[in-house]
């Protein structure tokens, strides 16, 4: 029996939208794609200033928040991926928001 590898192309992100409540990534094959903020910590606690600070990175295959440190790629929100940081990082993290 033979198989057949099926090659999966993983659309670009054109677009970013930061509710309170749901990260949204308009995708340039017509989707729409939108996960709980809850998934990404950071995003949750950002203000909206910091979740309006996005830019597309790898030609659309990842969007990055500079003020936040995080990296979120389309790939990963396809396959459903939150976000894979430790509780004791997150600590740290709002820890230096809280003294910064």
């Amino acid at each position: 029996m033979t198989t057949s590898k099926v090659e999966i192309k993983v659309p670009d992100a054109i677009g970013v939208a930061v509710t309170d409540e749901a990260l949204t990534v308009e995708l340039n094959d017509g989707r729409t794609i939108s996960v709980p903020l809850a998934w990404y910590p950071r995003l949750l606690h950002a203000t909206p200033e910091e979740r309006g600070n996005w830019r597309l990175i790898g030609k659309g295959q990842g969007i990055h928040w500079e003020d936040l440190d995080e990296d979120i790629s389309v790939e990963g929100l396809l396959a459903g991926r939150q976000s894979g940081e430790s509780q004791a990082s997150l600590k740290r993290w709002l820890e230096r928001r809280v003294k910064g």
